[in-house]
């Protein structure tokens, strides 16, 4: 069973990673800014449910890591623990949950970054309005 579950779980951690980078890149970067903030304006506005829910999948990184799981298990046909339907269905909720947390820690990593940057700017504005 060990032989069979290693590489499973190794392919589980790895396949996460760019599974969180689509959703992340898609739902926060700049480069994608103009579509996203059209998508928030239809899931705020739009005059129907169904578009409203449509739109709003584009806003959300929990949200959007599902539909890019569901991609990469069509195209990687990666299963875990079984090698039937109920394979896919435990990779594709442990994909989700595994690139959530890439994406948390990923967050807090860029809050800590930013806060250093934003102290050491302060610090250095100090020592520039200092008298000398």
């Amino acid at each position: 069973m060990m032989d069979i579950l290693f590489p499973q779980i190794i392919w589980l951690l790895v396949l996460a990673i760019p599974i969180a980078c689509m959703a992340w890149t898609v739902t926060h970067e700049e480069v994608f800014r103009e579509p996203r903030e059209y998508c928030i304006d239809r899931s705020k506005n739009g005059s129907r449910l169904i578009t409203r829910k449509f739109f709003y999948l584009f806003t959300c990184e929990y949200c959007f890591s599902h539909y890019v799981t569901v991609l990469m298990l069509v195209i990687t046909r990666y299963h875990l623990l079984f090698m039937d339907w109920r394979g896919y269905l435990i990779a594709g909720f442990s994909l989700v949950w595994i690139a959530n947390l890439y994406m948390s820690l990923y967050s807090f990593l860029r809050i800590d970054i930013k806060k250093e940057g934003t102290i050491a700017k302060v610090e250095e504005q100090k020592i520039i309005d200092s008298p000398k």
